[in-house]
């Protein structure tokens, strides 16, 4: 279901300069906006947890807001971040500078939820995400360009992009932003990776070495979603998934190195890796010798 949002009476002094309404995202809606030096009313409680990340700022006066009766205020700084909650209403706002850019980001509470399935934990923590102005978060800064630059020009892998971001953004909203805190629930998922699953997942690598294997490949494998799967494979091997791979293709390269019938360029290709030299760099790491001196410790 694509996410669109209508006028929003929060800003009606604002210019709405872009919007995602018409790009198929479905976990994250978010417009582009002007706000002009001023005066705004209180707004009901919204639906979704709001981040807005100033991408043009200033200097000349702080943006205040009143929230619960109480007054925040902070310099519009390019870079600078606001959040809102789920579920509480703001009283009034007042804008001190003449023209402040702002991307908003709206993150529906479906997104939150998600996590807390997929990752085992006891409540949804969007309502319990802190109010906050003017706050320095790089990482949310970098999603919030990342999805700019896609509503500026948008790439075929965009839909991809933004709705993998919206789960970035929601998770680091409830691990660094939240009230509460998170606390892992001791009651065992349902969906653990037991013995079956992972006997299916290790004998799929070991059939596929020789082929393009992504993590979704074997979540769907396990039947498990991407980040159960990601989380519950690591507990049980030590490894991500990705990495376990990487090792299986090592050791099988080493075991093709000690039969001596094909020469390193070929097994570097038939171990999935981009060219000889990625494939000595990889070795080299993870054994302390190239590939070369490898086969010459074996004559």
């Amino acid at each position: 279901m694509q996410a669109q949002r209508q006028e929003d009476p929060k800003y009606p002094k604002s210019t709405l300069l872009k919007s995602s309404n018409d790009l198929g995202w479905s976990t994250l809606f978010a417009d582009l906006r002007s706000h002009s030096r001023g005066e705004g009313p209180g707004t009901a409680a919204p639906p979704d947890a709001e981040v807005g990340i100033v991408v043009r700022g200033s200097d000349e006066g702080p943006v205040t807001c009143k929230v619960a009766g109480s007054w925040k205020s902070a310099r519009p700084t390019t870079g600078s971040i606001w959040l809102r909650q789920i579920g509480v209403n703001s009283d009034e706002a007042r804008i001190g500078s003449a023209s402040v850019q702002v991307l908003h980001l709206y993150v529906p509470t479906s997104v939150f939820t998600g996590l807390m399935d997929d990752y085992n934990l006891p409540a949804v923590p969007g309502p319990s995400i802190r109010y906050s102005c003017g706050v320095q978060d790089e990482l949310i800064n970098q999603i919030g360009l990342s999805v700019l630059s896609e509503m500026t020009c948008a790439t075929a892998a965009g839909r991809m992009l933004v709705e993998t971001s919206s789960l970035l953004l929601a998770a680091r909203l409830a691990h660094a932003h939240s009230e509460t805190g998170l606390i892992r629930s001791p009651i065992p998922s349902p969906h653990r990776l037991d013995h079956g699953r992972l006997r299916r997942v290790l004998t799929y690598i070991e059939e596929h070495l020789a082929e393009d294997i992504t993590v979704a490949d074997l979540a769907n494998v396990a039947c498990l979603s991407i980040f159960h799967f990601t989380r519950a494979f690591a507990a049980a091997m030590g490894v991500p998934p990705h990495r376990y791979g990487s090792q299986r293709r090592l050791e099988n390269a080493k075991a093709m190195i000690a039969t001596g019938r094909a020469s390193l360029c070929e097994i570097a290709l038939d171990c999935r890796f981009s060219s000889q030299s990625s494939f000595t760099r990889a070795f080299r790491r993870a054994t302390g010798m190239t590939p070369a001196e490898y086969r010459r410790t074996l004559r």
